[in-house]
């Protein structure tokens, strides 16, 4: 998802909803007909040092990269003006890729990784990596702010399905800025499709194939490292999105974003297994009885906020799963985790580290 990510609430029926708002913004969670969040999730790197995938020059980077891009060798020059579809249904023609801001850390990694860093003029408060940190933020608690988009005259503005508030979006647009909406992300599948996408609307296709290449390369070095289960019996591991601050504490279902990963690292997601077919839940001490996870998948920053690993097993249910009473937790950075794009293969390296090293990361 998006990362950065925090909530705010709302109506019985807005936890769908939510899932389609900003973020980092992966997804918002049914809780229960009183209590609903608008949950903005999206991405993440922290913990042990990643092994190294079998490609050598592919590998993947340690955590101590995790807060910047690599981006392709050299500088593509964009062949435009393109006319492509945005993920709304409108036919959108740019002219220039002279100044660009994408609303979303996910695509703004996309970008600098094509090697436009440059030309990029903006970043969404989720772009969390090294080099978009000087640049100016355009959003408010993850909601754009259009006049501040505009003021920088941008020739391309990239978004995707979950940025908001409309009134924002159509305002950008009715200035005669070209807007490109992108699906977002939810899976691995989707690593390519992101990639070309921008690409394309950016006039460099073929670095938008260099870049999908050596991220899928990279993914399936990395999925070489998943370890033999020993007795068969493959680690259950619970993704939990935590705001202390906020009193959140979702356990996460089929529709959270993670399960992808989990399964890449050769994990049960222990949610959805659990039966648990939505995004997110409230956690309550049954829901994590069922799940019985043998690992906690978190966001670093979700750790903190309960005050870490003493902080997470005060959380009513968590000591009594096999996770918690082996105090075993798998962390990632908020501003990565859920991105799935050109740094996907660095998270599934941390997961993999952590979940396999000695039994998993205990804290």
């Amino acid at each position: 998802m998006r990362n950065s990510q925090d909530f705010a609430p709302t109506g019985p029926d807005a936890a769908t909803a939510a899932r389609r708002r900003p973020v980092r913004r992966r997804a918002a969670a049914a809780l229960t007909a009183a209590v609903t969040f608008a949950l903005v999730l999206s991405g993440c790197g922290g913990g042990d040092a990643a092994p190294k995938s079998a490609s050598g020059s592919g590998s993947a980077k340690s955590s101590a990269d995790a807060d910047r891009v690599e981006p392709l060798a050299g500088t593509p020059a964009p062949e435009l003006p393109v006319t492509v579809e945005s993920a709304d249904g409108r036919k959108v023609t740019i002219d220039s890729a002279d100044r660009i801001v994408p609303l979303t850390g996910s695509l703004s990694e996309i970008v600098f990784t094509l090697g436009l860093g440059r030309q990029v003029v903006a970043r969404d408060i989720t772009a969390t990596f090294e080099q978009a940190e000087e640049l100016p933020v355009v959003t408010r608690a993850h909601d754009v702010s259009a006049e501040s988009v505009l003021s920088l005259k941008p020739t391309i503005v990239l978004a995707d399905t979950t940025t908001g508030p409309s009134e924002a979006i159509d305002q950008i647009r009715d200035a005669g800025i070209p807007l490109l909406v992108v699906e977002p992300a939810g899976g691995l599948d989707d690593v390519g499709r992101r990639i070309d996408t921008v690409a394309e609307a950016l006039g460099v296709p073929s670095a938008g194939t260099e870049l999908k290449k050596r991220t899928e390369r990279r993914i399936a070095d990395v999925r070489k490292s998943v370890p033999d289960h020993a007795d068969g019996e493959k680690p259950r591991v619970a993704f939990l999105y935590l705001r202390g601050s906020a009193s959140v504490y979702l356990l996460g279902g089929a529709e959270s974003g993670a399960g992808s990963l989990l399964e890449a690292a050769g994990a049960v997601d222990a949610g959805k297994e659990s039966g648990l077919d939505k995004d997110f839940t409230a956690i309550t001490s049954e829901a994590l009885a069922k799940a019985a996870p043998d690992a906690i998948l978190l966001m670093t920053k979700g750790l903190a906020s309960v005050g870490g690993m003493d902080g997470l097993v005060k959380i009513p249910g968590i000591a009594e799963t096999p996770a918690g009473m082996d105090r075993r937790v798998v962390t990632v950075d908020d501003g990565v985790l859920l991105n799935y794009g050109p740094r996907t293969d660095r998270v599934l390296a941390e997961i993999i580290g952590q979940l396999y090293a000695k039994g998993g990361t205990s804290r």
